[in-house]
């Protein structure tokens, strides 16, 4: 399972679990994730979870920024477009770091796979 764990100062302050196949980030109320914060749009990125097109049952994240005022970043880089999300990426929501963590992808890193 993916989640998306909030770091202050370098510290995790809050952990959200990706476990449906849209999770929806934003200011508003009906936000999967809401981050009652000025610099976050009402609808500011979508998170979702695809379906590995060569590992059957594994599961790749994409974020896309929702047209939000401030952007969305993956390690510093804006997200202009839909961009897959690999474990220990750095995301910034307005003001607001995460760090993304998928448990599954780093357990595939210890096993090598071969493909028909």
């Amino acid at each position: 399972m993916a989640s998306l764990s909030q770091l202050v100062d370098n510290v995790v302050v809050n952990t959200f679990e990706l476990g449906q196949p849209e999770t929806r980030i934003g200011r508003r109320p009906d936000n999967d994730i809401q981050i009652d914060e000025i610099s976050v749009s009402g609808q500011h990125a979508l998170i979702e979870a695809v379906p590995n097109a060569y590992l059957e049952g594994t599961v790749d994240y994409y974020i896309t920024d929702s047209n939000s005022t401030n952007g969305t970043f993956v390690n510093e880089l804006r997200v202009a477009d839909r961009q897959r999300l690999n474990s220990n990426d750095m995301v910034r929501i307005g003001w607001n770091e995460f760090r993304f963590i998928d448990e599954e992808e780093q357990a595939m890193e210890k096993t090598a796979y071969i493909l028909d």
